[in-house]
């Protein structure tokens, strides 16, 4: 029972249950999405927005924000499907993907929590910065015509029409979930986002940990490109663009708070679902594919007014809390009694 009550508390529920009442609303509107395919579908298609998520969520729960991932996603693509182009295996596409994610994470890290240039200005630099690489590196031309492993894997599934790249993506969300919670050392990003200065009290690295989150954001930013190269078989110049806003959305639907110090990884597969489905939802809705980014906007909006409104909340719930405790400790003291 106790645990049912700690599930039901839990703020990845809410996402839960918001994504179950989307799908039935959708199958209230035409019953032929509520099948076993069109279901799975919508899962299958969170790939990347899920390996987004992850890397992120990181971020985030430190209290900064990375929107150079859409670019470094399509910058590692690119660079799989040149390699592709060249017969080159899929581990070495594997190793560049994630030495050139995680470098780019690298350079964001130092940049905001060593030298202390605000997040949104520094990656914003950087996502500049990448796409041009992209333009530069594939002379304004999309990356096609490669094929061999990469291609064959692309759609692949592995079980009950699960592709085997959402399974290594859930995979991978278990294992961060578990980082998280259960070690020492993941505790240490929720940490220094909730509270900084007394992180740094109690013996934190405050500098180490944004860094390390920056490039486990980079990381997984890079194992996307490689997922969107394979699922597509070709990659243009604009590959990633708004990728970012997504994953940012996911994570915040997902219940972690874009102030930091609070959510989890579960959460933020669960709001990668949910933004990936919208353009399939509208299909059986009825409305264009044309409303999706404007839908997707509205919802960045609405869930980002309503975090800054519980943050508040909070703010001054735990205010109140301390005045009534200071007042009821003065109050025998005074002689007054209520």
């Amino acid at each position: 029972m106790k645990t049912i009550q700690n599930l039901l508390k839990a703020r990845w529920m809410s996402s839960l249950i918001f994504l179950i009442l989307l799908f039935l609303i959708t199958g209230m509107a035409d019953p032929a999405f509520l099948s076993y395919s069109n279901i799975i579908s919508c899962f299958n298609t969170a790939t990347m927005y899920t390996l987004l998520a992850i890397g992120i969520a990181f971020v985030i729960m430190t209290g900064e924000i990375d929107v150079s991932i859409g670019s470094t996603l399509g910058l590692t693509a690119a660079m799989t499907g040149l390699i592709a182009q060249q017969d080159g295996s899929v581990a070495t596409m594997l190793i560049v993907v994630a030495v050139v994610g995680a470098f780019i994470g690298l350079v964001n890290g130092i940049g905001v929590a060593y030298f202390g240039v605000p997040s949104l200005i520094f990656t914003l630099g950087t996502n500049s910065v990448v796409r041009g690489l992209i333009y530069i590196m594939t002379d304004g031309r999309t990356v096609e015509n490669f094929g061999g492993t990469i291609a064959s894997y692309g759609n692949k599934t592995l079980f009950a029409e699960i592709t085997v790249y959402y399974a290594i993506a859930v995979v991978l969300v278990a294992i961060a979930h578990i980082v998280l919670t259960k070690t020492r050392k993941g505790k240490y990003f929720i940490a220094v986002g909730d509270n900084a200065g007394g992180a740094k009290l109690v013996g934190i690295s405050v500098l180490g940990t944004k860094i390390l989150a920056y490039v486990l954001c980079g990381l997984f930013a890079g194992i996307g490109g490689f997922v969107f190269a394979s699922k597509y078989g070709q990659v243009m110049t604009v590959a990633g663009n708004g990728y970012e806003m997504t994953a940012i959305a996911a994570c915040v639907l997902g219940g972690i708070s874009l102030s930091g110090g609070l959510g989890n990884m579960i959460g933020a597969a669960i709001g990668a679902v949910i933004m990936s489905s919208i353009s399939r939802l509208l299909v059986f809705i009825g409305l264009p594919s044309t409303y999706d980014n404007t839908i997707t906007g509205i919802m960045l909006i609405v869930i980002v007014v309503v975090d800054a409104l519980a943050q508040r909340r909070s703010v001054e719930m735990s205010r109140r809390k301390r005045l009534l405790s200071r007042t009821a400790d003065k109050a025998p003291e005074g002689g007054v009694k209520a």
